[in-house]
């Protein structure tokens, strides 16, 4: 399980989208707690990463430690990505953020059919020179 994590870490840091839906399962689901994204499936899966890789053209991920049962993995790491562009309603400072992660991962039929990735919003606007406030309500709304 930690190999397939692993390659999708790679893939993801080199934004290589072909390569990371082929590790994929076609009911893959990709949730950002963060960002209140849920992606399903191989085509919502890739929408979501090149929106995503086209805010944070310099996404790195590193796994620095693992633990697992039977069919989940909870990977924990750092993140470094740089905040780009007006997605989220603000100008960012172009700083560089390192932010820790958390990830499960979920597998079915040795493919990763689950992802969901937890870091700090609040730090990673902190970081990038924007209001927390406004990165939320351009996110959720009047729920922010």
């Amino acid at each position: 399980m930690f190999e397939l994590a692993q390659a999708l870490a790679e893939a993801k840091s080199r934004q290589d989208v072909p390569v990371a839906l082929k590790l994929l399962h076609p009911r893959m689901m990709l949730e950002n707690p963060a960002f209140g994204t849920t992606a399903r499936g191989h085509e919502e899966n890739a929408k979501a990463l090149r929106r995503f890789f086209a805010a944070f053209p310099d996404y790195e991920v590193d796994l620095q430690g693992h633990a697992a049962n039977d069919d989940t993995l909870v990977c924990w790491g750092t993140v470094r990505m740089t905040m780009t562009g007006d997605r989220f309603g603000v100008v960012p400072n172009g700083t560089r953020a390192e932010l820790p992660v958390s990830i499960r991962f979920a597998f079915e039929d040795d493919l990763i059919a689950g992802e969901r990735f937890f870091f700090d919003l609040s730090d990673l606007c902190a970081q990038s020179g924007v209001s927390t406030d406004t990165v939320r309500h351009t996110l959720f709304g009047g729920e922010a």
